[in-house]
């Protein structure tokens, strides 16, 4: 059984829904890249949340017959890479995820920034 983009995207939304991630966004990309079709940004409060986030994003995956195609930042936790083929997930603390401001490469909105971000 293979998952539609759009329902793997929702079962990665709820698997960082379940464990409290903040400031949730979801990226769709399609028309930016060929590699994947969504980018999913979240923040955890520790290394230890972030840690458990990208484990439990990993066992919701796996448990609907979606290999991640593999994974980066596990040792120090601070941000966690999950890709998963047509979803890629960033798991980050809030000061790491504020210095790299992913969503705004892409095209979208840095939580906490507003307007004065630009």
């Amino acid at each position: 059984m293979t998952l539609s983009s759009e329902r793997l995207l929702e079962l990665v939304l709820e698997a960082l829904d379940d464990l409290k991630a903040r400031d949730v966004v979801s990226l769709d990309v399609r028309g930016q890249s060929d590699v994947t079709d969504a980018i999913v940004v979240a923040s955890g409060a520790s290394n230890r949340q972030v840690k458990a986030l990208a484990d439990h994003v990993v066992e919701r995956a796996k448990a609907h017959g979606v290999r991640p195609l593999g994974s980066e930042g596990e040792q120090a936790a601070e941000w966690i890479l999950v890709d998963l083929g047509d979803v890629v997930v960033h798991i980050m603390q809030p000061a790491v995820r504020q210095f790299y401001q992913l969503e705004r490469l892409w095209g979208g909105e840095t939580p906490g920034l507003g307007q004065a971000g630009h």
